[in-house]
């Protein structure tokens, strides 16, 4: 493959070209993009695809670093390009008597909706369209085109305003008395088209440019340039897309869905993207173009009356989107238009789904014979899974629906109103749940979709943008709802008579399309009600398909999943989500119950060491109790029980009557009270008197804690269970630190299991939080049996942050300016902290080789973190109960993609 090229006709072979770029390992959408790549392998496989030309993700990278200019040399490339599609197609761009008009189209290796840019009609002037009117024997087609380039080009190339445009075509269908866009004449169109040449003039300062290649390379330009747009760059960060991957420039040959009652355009997916349902799914319009339907300005039809105006045509697109979906082996999005009764398919690109649909679609695909189990574990996202375990609207509880719109992506939703997605942001920011509420969406959108609790629009339909984004995000979606009537400048909306006010609480149910007043109650969710014994799984028909899909991640990874939880009940459900054994369970929570908390400030504020035992004397049943629940629930898997972390401060009250009530239990004065609570004060208690410190300077409570687990863990046995605790030493940094602390817990275990007359088998290590304990972990592995890697406190001083000013202050900042790809407190820092786990894997091996490795802060719950702890060696992760399926799942494709 030459190195230097930068276009690639859809009609080269592709086989060669992609054996060229997978030996250098990487993939044919790597250099032509996702929607390139498609259009040649379409293309090579006889679909009729309209001929075009895809410019590299290279091309935009270099043009990227090259301060916005174009190689040299790429015109060239691009003219002789263009001369490849005048011969395919017997016209001659520029030409007055037969035309030939491109679309520009982005298109980067993954999917980003309406993002970026796209110009279409591109190469018509005064004089061409005149020719093209000819040519159709169509003056209104050809300046409905006409007006549709200059709006296009004037928006997307130049930075006008769109508004101003739409505002010259409202203005000729008031004075033409018509409301549809298509019944305005060609006459009003002849003057659409000169209002908005006025409109670019004044907006851009010069004229519109006649020059066809002119308009292309400038066209070409600004698709590069809006990989770079604000709304793609939070498109890739909320989707944790890679920002240097570049964009494809696909430039392709005009078909029209616009030419009249025989032609249209449309999107559909091959299966149902809400559902997995195996059906087509998908919308089309008569007359008009691509942009119309996805727009939500004209309400679309149903992909289904296609086959009643054009059978034969319908059956040739259902032909094609089986070929598709047989060649792809995935449920597929394509959109096409027919040009007076013939088909072209336009793009396909693999179809984003909601998690239902995810799951349905690759177990079907599985039953199918198209798909292995370990494939099928690919085809779902893992963070997708979130949306099946939260809540639903209670059905008992929903009120009467005030309206009813296209259910467009399901799910339960309520918020706060908003109307604009700045002001869902700043509400989000501000800790409300909002609901956005919108005539239509569009990408400019994408900050505020992203904040909200679900999108709410009153127009477009099940492919409109607010759709197919809500879908992909899980946000429920209610679309189309026609009787909604939007006040933007009044900030209010109304229902028939009814008034609904910004702020007022509105709740949606994506899956019904039902919108009601208040926020509505919700329930589990049927997967978590069937784990719960609240429903019979034959009730909840996607139980068994995630059960399914589960089981066949489980046969896959080679990653254990462990859960954090602190109660016996968090433990239940966690073992019901698939968890083996426990990664974490905090203590300090423990202590928060009424008798416990004044008997541990008893022993915080005691005079002499006597009355402190006799403090912790009284916690130890307590505490025996909590670890006897936590332990029976985990029967047979290993608990790993961090003692006490926090510092002594945040036991004592800051209020005076809650001082006073210390002071009258213990009969000290209220001013003795008070002078312990500022001496134990810390200024920057992140690095200050807790942990192991805490520990090694009160040794009677990890003495009391190591007693009271040993003492529940006996009881257990002796009862026939198998419990299996494991005692964390938190925040240790030193060797000492681990000696000193392990050989207390040491000797309680020999002491109580003496006692008892039973054996429990056992671990004692430590957490890996202290950027120094990584260093020197080969000398802690002398008395640690594990580790697991305290990720969030590592984070936290690995960089030097405080996470709860960074992530408020100047993290987003960060991320916004490419400081950071994503907040390193919810994905590893692989560079940085990811290199203290490796060191610390390794020193720890080799100074112990059956040493346990695990994760046990929030990363252990993030896919992208969960991959990395796969790749360093780990044996287990642990997260929340709730993300234990999301860790399974990325476990599994961890283990695709890289086999250990």
């Amino acid at each position: 493959m030459d190195s230097t090229k930068r276009v690639y006709l859809f009609t080269e072979d592709a086989e060669p070209i992609a054996a060229a770029v997978e030996a250098g390992g990487k993939e044919l959408k790597d250099l032509l993009g996702g929607k390139g790549s498609n259009l040649m392998l379409m293309t090579n496989a006889g679909i009729p695809v309209p001929s075009g030309f895809t410019i590299t993700t290279n091309t935009c990278i270099d043009f990227l670093d090259n301060d916005a200019q174009m190689p040299a040399g790429l015109d060239t490339e691009v003219a002789a390009a263009v001369a490849a599609l005048e011969a395919q197609t017997d016209k001659k761009f520029g030409d007055v008597d037969n035309p030939l008009l491109l679309s520009v189209r982005s298109g980067a290796k993954f999917s980003m909706p309406g993002m970026m840019d796209t110009v279409l009609n591109l190469g018509l002037n005064d004089e061409v369209v005149v020719g093209l009117a000819k040519l159709a024997n169509d003056e209104r087609f050809a300046y409905d085109a006409y007006r549709r380039f200059i709006m296009m080009f004037g928006d997307v190339v130049k930075g006008a305003e769109r508004e101003l445009f739409e505002e010259c075509f409202a203005e000729v269908k008031e004075e033409e008395g018509v409301s549809e866009d298509t019944e305005v004449s060609a006459e009003g169109l002849k003057k659409v088209v000169e209002l908005e040449k006025k409109v670019y003039q004044d907006a851009v300062g010069e004229p519109f440019p006649t020059e066809p290649y002119e308009q292309l390379m400038q066209s070409i330009d600004a698709v590069f340039s809006s990989w770079g747009n604000d709304r793609a760059i939070a498109y890739r960060t909320i989707n944790r897309i890679d920002h240097d991957l570049g964009t494809a420039v696909n430039v392709q040959t005009m078909v029209f869905g616009n030419l009249g009652d025989d032609s249209g355009t449309g999107v559909a997916f091959t299966r149902d993207p809400a559902t997995g349902a195996k059906e087509l799914y998908g919308e089309f319009l008569f007359n008009a173009q691509g942009e119309d339907v996805v727009a939500g300005t004209r309400t679309p039809l149903p992909i289904s009356d296609l086959y009643e105006s054009m059978p034969e045509v319908y059956d040739q697109f259902v032909a094609i989107c089986d070929k598709l979906e047989a060649f792809y082996r995935n449920m597929e999005d394509v959109e096409f238009t027919i040009e007076q009764g013939k088909l072209w398919m336009l793009q396909t690109r693999d179809g984003k789904r909601t998690a239902q649909a995810a799951i349905t679609i690759a177990c079907a695909l599985v039953d199918e014979g198209l798909r292995t189990e370990e494939e099928a574990v690919m085809l779902v996202e893992p963070d997708q899974l979130d949306q099946l375990l939260h809540a639903q609207f209670d059905a008992a509880a929903k009120p009467e629906a005030v309206a009813n719109g296209v259910d467009a992506s399901p799910g339960a939703a309520s918020g706060k109103v908003v109307f604009s997605s700045a002001h869902a942001v700043e509400a989000a920011e501000a800790g409300e749940k909002v609901l956005l509420v919108r005539h239509e969406t569009s990408p400019e959108d994408i900050r505020g979709m992203a904040a909200a609790q679900g999108i709410l629009t009153s127009t477009g339909g099940k492919t409109s943008h607010a759709a197919v984004v809500g879908r992909q995000m899980g946000k429920p979606c209610v679309v189309g709802c026609g009787d909604v009537s939007i006040d933007y400048a009044g900030s209010k909306c109304s229902i028939g008579d009814l008034d609904i006010c910004e702020g007022d609480w509105v709740s949606i149910d994506g899956s019904t399309g039902e919108v009601m007043l208040g926020e509505v109650e919700t329930a589990p969710s049927d997967i978590i009600q069937v784990l719960t014994g609240d429903k019979a799984p034959e009730d909840a028909p996607l139980y068994g398909l995630f059960a399914k899909l589960m089981g066949w991640a489980d046969d896959v990874r080679a990653l254990g999943v462990l859960t954090n939880a602190d109660t016996p009940e968090d433990a239940q459900m966690a073992v019901k989500l698939g968890a083996k054994g426990i990664g974490l369970t905090r203590t300090e929570h423990m202590f928060f119950g009424e008798d416990r908390l004044l008997n541990f400030q008893k022993m915080i504020v005691a005079e002499d060491e006597e009355q402190r035992q006799v403090a912790a004397d009284a916690l130890l049943p307590y505490q025996r109790e909590d670890f006897y629940g936590i332990l029976k629930a985990m029967d047979g898997f290993p608990v790993i029980i961090r003692l006490l972390d926090p510092p002594l401060h945040e036991f004592l009250p800051k209020d005076e009557a809650g001082q006073q009530q210390i002071a009258d239990e213990t009969g000290r004065t209220l001013e003795d009270i008070q002078e312990m609570v500022v001496r134990l004060h810390e200024l920057n208690p992140m690095l200050g008197h807790r942990g192991c410190r805490l520990g090694i300077t009160w040794p009677l409570v990890p003495a009391m804690q190591a007693r009271a687990i040993f003492e529940a863990a006996c009881a257990l046995k002796k009862e026939g269970l198998n419990p299996i605790p494991e005692v964390m030493i938190p925040l240790v940094g030193t060797k000492g630190e681990t000696s000193i602390l392990t050989k207390i817990i040491l000797d309680q275990a020999e002491a109580v299991m003496a006692e008892q007359g039973v054996e429990v088998e056992f671990k004692v290590g430590t957490m890996i939080e202290v950027p120094r304990a990584a260093l020197v972990a080969d000398q802690i592995a002398e008395f640690a049996q594990f580790f697991s890697f305290g990720t969030n406190d590592l984070t936290q001083m690995g960089f030097g942050f405080s996470r709860d000013d960074a992530e408020g202050k100047f993290i987003p900042a960060y991320i916004e300016q490419r400081v950071f790809e994503a907040n390193p407190f919810q994905v590893l820092d692989e560079e940085g902290m990811g290199q203290l786990v490796a060191m610390a894997c390794e020193k720890g091996r080799a100074a112990r080789p059956d040493i346990e490795l695990g994760i046990c802060g929030e990363h252990g719950g993030d896919p992208t973190s969960v991959d990395f702890c796969h790749r360093v060696g780990l044996d287990y992760v642990s997260c929340s109960p709730l993300r234990v399926p999301i860790a399974r799942l990325a476990a599994a494709q961890a283990q695709v993609k890289t086999p250990r």
